[in-house]
């Protein structure tokens, strides 16, 4: 068991405006993040183990190197839609950045 209360997964799914996501636990943190174009997000893998940010599908704008504990990832989101991301080498941490004009 989680110990996570009943009733929170919906609360999860509602974008986060930030422009700070952590890697942590085998997750991105926040999962769904709300930006508007221009921004830039900044990735941080707070976890001991290497992961990367890789969009979903073929040709996506994200493509981190592999980052090592405390390595950064930075992208500037030039165009409104939704992207779905994951860690290549973990694929099922998963989450999406909302950009908004």
């Amino acid at each position: 068991m989680s110990g996570m209360p009943m009733g929170t997964a919906a609360a999860d799914t509602a974008p986060v405006t930030t422009d700070a996501v952590s890697i942590e636990d085998f997750a991105f943190a926040p999962a769904r993040v709300s930006v508007k174009v221009g921004a830039t997000i900044t990735w941080t893998n707070s976890d001991q183990e290497p992961h990367t940010v890789t969009s979903s599908g073929t040709g996506g704008p994200l493509k981190s190197t592999t980052m090592n504990t405390g390595d950064t990832y930075r992208y500037t989101f030039t165009s409104p839609g939704e992207y779905e991301y994951l860690c290549t080498i973990h694929p099922f941490m998963t989450a999406t950045v909302v950009v908004t004009a």
